[in-house]
């Protein structure tokens, strides 16, 4: 197994951006690219130098400090082929199905498109680490943009299907907190949400970052993976309904949540 350390970067008002560092070979690599400045303060605490940028999406808060530090860094920069037309140039563009590997590590591509067409989550099934921008929050996912509920509910089936339970799943926002406050107003009776609902209430008072959680958390407490539960289908007054349309339900009112 290649050795790594992760380190989780907070930058703007709310997003992360996450480093990767590979000792054996001194590779690193960025997840996202939100703010230059927390990204190479990290960079220089730890004696790191960038050598790749993972991108998940075309969103601003996701790109922006690309050119700033490939042009301090001469990394390599991977992103979607869908969206290479909306993202800084590309020296390698993937698609699902993908896998490459950097220093030794693997990475498998997963096409998670919904919150945007082409977007892209990283797998990295040896270290058990998995990277979805801003397809599935913790507790929550993304808003569909550009893409359709249906397509957003795909994305997250095939984030179950794909993910083991055990992987450690990083995604691009602190937006835990609030995710759980309506959580819990469509599916107040799990227990492992109201669980996870303290936990997070416990990190953020601590200033910490609810960041990563498992998968298995994600799929006993996220309701935006339980569409295919018939409690949550019942919560929702859509008893025996198709799964897209209760996430679709879901997504609605989590847009109008206050």
């Amino acid at each position: 197994m290649t050795a790594f350390t992760v380190r989780l970067v907070p930058c703007l008002t709310d997003n992360y951006a996450v480093l990767i560092h590979l000792p054996d070979s001194g590779a690193t690599i960025l997840v996202d690219a939100p703010e230059d400045g927390p990204i190479r303060a990290a960079l220089g605490t730890e004696g790191w130098r960038l050598s790749h940028v993972l991108l998940t999406h075309h969103h601003g808060d996701h790109v922006q400090a690309v050119p700033l530090l490939r042009a301090e860094t001469g990394a390599a920069v991977i992103g979607p082929a869908a969206e290479a037309d909306k993202l800084p140039a590309l020296d390698r563009a993937v698609a699902d199905g993908d896998r490459f590997a950097i220093g030794g590590l693997d990475i498998a591509v997963i096409a998670t498109p919904g919150h945007t067409l082409g977007e892209v989550s990283y797998f990295l099934p040896a270290a058990k680490l998995a990277f979805t921008g801003d397809t599935l929050f913790s507790l929550g996912c993304g808003r569909v943009f550009e893409g359709t509920p249906e397509m957003m509910w795909a994305s997250l089936e095939t984030l179950k299907r794909v993910l083991p339970d055990d992987t450690s799943v990083y995604c691009g926002h602190e937006y835990t907190a609030s995710n759980a406050r309506f959580a819990l107003s469509v599916d107040g009776d799990n227990a492992a949400l109201a669980a996870r609902a303290r936990e997070v209430e416990a990190l953020r008072a601590a200033g910490r970052p609810t960041l990563p959680v498992t998968m298995a958390a994600e799929k006993a407490a996220n309701p935006f993976l339980r569409a295919d539960e018939p409690a949550l289908a019942r919560a929702m007054g859509l008893e025996g309904q198709p799964a897209a349309a209760v996430f679709a339900a879901v997504r609605r009112a989590k847009d109008t949540f206050k």
